[in-house]
């Protein structure tokens, strides 16, 4: 079968400058390539009703926007053919000199291997798409996309690939939804239009607060990686 996977991340800076924020969040939603068409019809007919043609990312969430973005996660919620899963990093235990060579963009790169491997299964075809950033190695979304395929040998990852966020609605949704994970994790202002959309979540669908989930979880997935080893 043929998925498509549609990533971005929340918090990024704090994988160099670790006191931004507690937590980094990268994500990404799960879809049959086939239901690509509904995924873009449904998300344009919420930006129509809204009276909104441009991105939407979860930064721009506020008052005026609040319904848009409930809806927008209503959808996520209501359909049957997205999956989500979000890989959480506690910004202060990431050790680049010891485990990347001092080098945070190979270490940012290893946490999405983490994000995307766990959802590889036998026998499937893979898209995966990240959000478009210029990288000082060149290199870094083939070595993911080489690393990937040589690790999952009854599967095929036919491509990793940059997009503008801005061309790609799945990009947009899984920057919501990332984004959201990372607003509950670092503490989401109370009152604010990003906390009570958590709310809404919380209440709503998940009868929980945002947290780590088991990893059988497959509608909303959230993994806080253990980056101190054990069981």
């Amino acid at each position: 079968m043929d998925f498509e996977v549609y990533c971005d991340e929340s918090g990024l800076e704090a994988l160099t400058k670790t006191d931004a924020h507690q937590f980094v969040a990268i994500g990404g939603i799960w879809i049959p390539s086939d239901f690509r068409h509904n995924l873009k019809m449904g998300l344009n007919t919420i930006k129509q009703k809204h009276n909104v043609y441009g991105e939407l990312k979860w930064k721009k969430l506020s008052p005026m926007y609040f319904e848009l973005y409930k809806d927008a996660i209503d959808f996520f919620f209501q359909t049957d053919y997205i999956r989500f899963r979000v890989i959480v990093i506690q910004a202060n235990k990431v050790d680049h000199y010891k485990y990347n060579n001092a080098d945070a963009e190979l270490g940012f790169y290893k946490f999405y291997y983490q994000l995307l491997h766990h959802w590889i299964y036998d026998f499937n075809n893979y898209d995966i798409f990240l959000d478009h950033k210029i990288n000082r190695n060149k290199g870094r979304l083939k070595e993911l996309e080489r690393v990937l395929d040589s690790s999952n040998l009854t599967s095929d990852i036919k491509q990793v690939q940059g997009l503008p966020s801005e061309q790609s609605v799945g990009i947009q949704l899984a920057d919501i939804l990332t984004g959201m994970v990372f607003s509950k994790l670092n503490g989401a202002k109370p009152g604010s239009s990003k906390y009570n959309l958590i709310q809404h979540v919380e209440t709503t669908y998940l009868q929980r607060e945002i947290g780590g989930t088991p990893k059988w979880e497959e509608k909303f997935n959230v993994f806080k990686i253990n980056l101190q080893g054990g069981w």
